[in-house]
């Protein structure tokens, strides 16, 4: 025998069908899961919605009563559905506010913080290194004409470097204008318009037509020195080359120079500086190979020597009252030195994550 079937108009089955809305909609903790409540206690087949449909089958004598206690129970469970809806939805918001809060008097940091290039911040060094000893910084322009380029720096016409494997020359054919392959223009330029004596600095960029790997470049930088006054010898030179080396690379940094030739210098050396991995040792009977130095125990740095006296009168000054010293290295195989680079591309494919570790100080 089956048990009958319950009556949805039941007074005590509305409250229980009311209490179980408004206990399941208190017990929602999550916005989301809400609307599944609200289908178990609002939708089409939840108890309530179903009694209202069965008020048709009611005598026309007793539907307004029963239509009233449904209306009844029906607007109290939507009512606590929307005042649950409102608490879930100020909780989700004033959540959200907290964890997407904006402090704006915070720094924007959404583009990542750069770096100043090594190469400008290790040529600043050594300008300072050269001012706090009472130089002066020199520039010139890149694009330069040969006669300061190679002229007046005694290039005989038939030198090699004059060349177009070696110098980028600038159109048209003829014009005699090329892109500077050295820095020394620099000084003929500081020759012919300061007075003497001259102690000057001449940092800048240099091209030649060499082939790009990784200790080549075809753009590279430099660094000249020039000093002309009465009295200069190579003593002067080797006291400023010291000096020099021991800013760059530290104190105790020993140098040596070797005879070589140069047509702007006479007499000329190459600057050698002890190998800073191995100082020396590997060349020792008995010592260890270093792959720096390839075991020598000296690593060359730059070329120096006395100005050619015809460099002097090709500028107008006397040399037999000035003499004077010059120098130049590359800024990038210093700082390759300095801190272990062993691929100049390095220095020019813009990758910060190359340059961010140098900082703020070469």
């Amino acid at each position: 025998m089956s048990p009958p079937n319950p009556n949805p108009l039941d007074p005590d089955d509305l409250e229980k069908a009311r209490d179980a809305a408004l206990d399941a909609f208190s017990a929602v903790a999550v916005l989301a899961d809400l609307p599944a409540a609200k289908t178990a206690h609002l939708g089409d087949r939840a108890p309530i919605l179903l009694a209202r449909r069965s008020l048709g089958t009611l005598p026309s004598t007793e539907r307004a009563e029963a239509g009233k206690r449904v209306n009844v129970v029906l607007q109290a469970v939507q009512a606590s559905y929307d005042a649950r809806k409102a608490e879930l939805e100020a909780e989700r918001d004033a959540r959200v506010l907290a964890e997407e809060s904006v402090d704006v008097t915070v720094l924007p940091d959404r583009l990542p913080v750069g770096a100043r290039h090594p190469l400008t911040t290790i040529q600043e060094r050594i300008e300072d290194v050269f001012v706090a000893m009472g130089w002066e910084v020199a520039e010139g322009p890149e694009v330069e004409h040969e006669w300061f380029n190679f002229d007046a720096l005694n290039f005989g016409r038939d030198h090699p470097a004059r060349e177009m494997q070696d110098t980028l020359f600038v159109a048209p054919e003829g014009s005699g204008l090329v892109l500077r392959t050295h820095t020394s223009p620099v000084q003929i330029r500081s020759l012919l318009d300061r007075e003497l004596p001259i102690y000057v600095i001449c940092p800048g960029r240099t091209y030649r037509a060499d082939a790009l790997d990784a200790t080549h470049s075809p753009v590279f930088s430099q660094v000249e020195g020039l000093v002309v006054d009465e009295g200069i010898t190579m003593a002067h030179l080797r006291g400023a080359l010291d000096h020099f080396a021991a800013a760059m690379f530290g104190e105790g940094m020993r140098t040596r120079l070797r005879p070589s030739y140069f047509p702007f210098t006479e007499p000329s050396a190459e600057l050698d500086l002890q190998c800073f991995e191995c100082r020396g040792a590997s060349a020792e009977p008995g010592g260890e190979p270093c792959r720096v130095c390839s075991s020598e125990g000296w690593i060359e740095w730059g070329g120096c020597g006395m100005v050619n006296p015809a460099v002097l009168r090709a500028c107008g000054v006397d040399p037999e009252r000035y003499s004077g010293f010059a120098f130049g290295m590359g800024i990038e195989r210093t700082l390759m030195f300095r801190h272990g680079v062993t691929d100049i591309r390095d220095f020019y494919e813009g990758d910060q994550r190359f340059t961010l570790p140098f900082g703020m100080e070469a």
